[in-house]
């Protein structure tokens, strides 16, 4: 049986497996609410209010009451092992694929890069400029402005490769991701709606701007099917670029910052281990799918496999609420939060600008 040490704890398999059945017991909870909640409502003064709420709701409130519990029982860190957000939504995107038309992914494509590519450019550097004007120290800018420009968490775990960035450093970026995500599943859907934006433009909203794919999946099933699908499309476009941007940190620290003569040249292979193979799997799925479907195929068999998916989301949902985490946010300081926030308004204004331009006149 393997083991790590986790704060001072040793964390075993056993533990993990806990944490993994914590995990599978809420979603069980998040898929009872879903179903049993607009049925138990039906005909009564909270009718619309029971059919509205959508299942990303209830796994996240589930796993915010789950940590706090786990918590309070001290046995959240032995069990932390097994919240798996980044396995369960990027398994649930895989599978999100088999639902999308490839016609749909290739006439999105266009919009999407050019989204992106102007996007990461302009809030990349107005977060580099400003965590410089606030005096942070260099690795923690760029794993900000990698955050809060790309996609979140995994934008933050690569940079800090990328720059050689401290475990502190890594928390208070990750943390504020999660705090500054969380509201965002819930205000973006609400200010789309308020806006009057379409499903797509709503869904390229939501995809350019906030940081977490997990939180990008969860607001666009909020809004409905097709603003996840174009949501989905215009968040794994920019994550298809964090390669491209860790490799560039890597060279700028390297030369740049550190001046180190014996640092090693950036290779291709470096782009491509930093690549996320996910994107792969989602494109493939959705090739597969696409032409199952045009021989002739079962939709049933897709449907199986959407269901499948919801349930992986559901799971990453549930993660996300008992992974959150309030101390590291304290231990940040205001100045890591000042430029967060900034750059996060600089975001959701010029995502919605570009949303309205590229997606105004697309429909899935």
């Amino acid at each position: 049986m393997s083991a790590e040490a986790t704060e001072g704890r040793t964390t075993t398999g056993l533990d993990v497996a806990g944490g993994v059945l914590a995990v599978l017991v809420l979603g069980a909870a998040t898929r009872f609410l879903e179903q049993s909640v607009p049925a138990a409502t039906k005909g009564g003064p909270f009718e619309q209010l029971g059919a509205a709420i959508e299942y990303p709701v209830y796994a996240i409130a589930l796993g915010l009451i789950g940590n706090a519990v786990l918590t309070a029982a001290g046995l959240r860190e032995r069990l932390s092992g097994g919240f798996r957000t980044e396995f369960f939504i990027k398994t649930g995107l895989v599978l999100l694929g088999a639902s999308i038309n490839l016609k749909v992914i290739v006439t999105a494509a266009g919009p999407a890069i050019a989204q992106a590519v102007v996007l990461i450019s302009c809030v990349f550097l107005f977060t580099w400029w400003l965590g410089g004007r606030l005096g942070l120290d260099d690795k923690l800018r760029a794993l900000l402005a990698s955050a809060v420009s790309i996609c979140g968490v995994s934008a933050a775990i690569a940079a800090a490769g990328a720059v050689q960035a401290k475990k502190e450093q890594l928390a208070y970026s990750a943390s504020l991701v999660i705090a500054f995500a969380l509201p965002s599943i819930f205000v973006l859907p609400w200010l789309a709606g308020a806006l009057g934006l379409s499903p797509e433009v709503a869904g390229a909203w939501i995809g350019g701007n906030i940081d977490t794919t997990a939180a990008v999946t969860a607001a666009g099933a909020i809004v409905g099917e097709q603003a996840l699908q174009v949501a989905t499309i215009v968040k794994v476009t920019q994550n298809a670029l964090m390669g491209v941007v860790a490799v560039a940190l890597t060279a700028y620290f390297a030369f740049k910052i550190e001046r180190r003569p014996d640092a090693p040249r950036p290779r291709l292979a470096d782009l491509w281990h930093r690549f996320p193979k996910f994107v792969l799997g989602f494109v493939a799925a959705s090739v597969i799918a696409t032409w199952y479907l045009g021989v002739g195929g079962d939709k049933a068999a897709i449907g199986v496999v959407n269901d499948l998916r919801v349930w992986f989301l559901i799971l990453a949902f549930v993660s996300i609420g008992l992974e959150f985490r309030v101390s590291s946010l304290r231990e940040a300081g205001w100045r890591p939060v000042g430029v967060f926030a900034a750059a996060t308004a600089v975001n959701l204004l010029l995502a919605l600008g570009l949303a309205a331009l590229l997606f105004g006149g697309f429909a899935v």
